[in-house]
């Protein structure tokens, strides 16, 4: 895949339609290889082609989670050096369904691949999120990762709790439903 630069063309020429990020995705999935490429633009952070590289990570994720498994320590090493929203959000979605499905399903494959480092990482970053100026879809995904995550990490929480409590007048109405659901989640735990 590398040698012609086809997914580097096929990602340049990429419209934010599902249609074709599912495209893109089913072409890296039936080239396995281009995982690591694909990855790999997405650390892209001053080129357009790092946040259509992430749609298309998504999409891969969503389809094929076997595909995406063995680079899971890349996603996590490429994690925390996101800038661009529009890669921020299809990163805060893989890791809110990765948590979802680690602290919710006991016999998955995943808790044999999210390491510790990864779910703090996942702690860092969501709340650093949470903390900027980011759009609300990818504090929404935070608030859901750090809700699944203080289930294991007790002190996340009461953070969180607070942090959404203190930003929701100044949010936009998805963030402050989001917020609504996370904080209902948050009182049925305490009980």
């Amino acid at each position: 895949m590398t040698s012609d630069n086809s997914l580097y063309a096929m990602l340049q020429n990429l419209k934010a339609y599902r249609k074709e990020r599912l495209e893109a995705a089913y072409v890296v999935i039936q080239n396995p290889d281009g995982m690591e490429e694909l990855l790999g633009y997405c650390t892209e952070v001053n080129d357009p082609i790092s946040y259509k590289a992430a749609w298309v990570l998504e999409m891969v994720f969503l389809e094929n989670p076997a595909t995406f498994y063995p680079y899971i320590d890349y996603f996590f090493q490429i994690l925390p050096q996101l800038t661009h929203v529009s890669a921020i959000r299809p990163f805060g979605k893989i890791g809110s369904i990765l948590c979802e499905t680690f602290y919710q399903s006991e016999n998955h494959p995943i808790h044999k691949l999210l390491k510790i480092s990864h779910r703090k990482q996942l702690v860092e970053t969501c709340f650093a999120w949470l903390l900027s100026d980011k759009n609300t879809a990818a504090k929404a995904y935070a608030m859901q990762c750090l809700y699944e995550l203080g289930k294991e990490f007790d002190w996340v929480h009461p953070e969180l709790k607070e942090l959404i409590q203190q930003n929701y007048s100044r949010e936009l109405p998805a963030y402050q439903a989001r917020a609504r659901m996370v904080l209902k989640s948050l009182k049925k735990i305490k009980k």
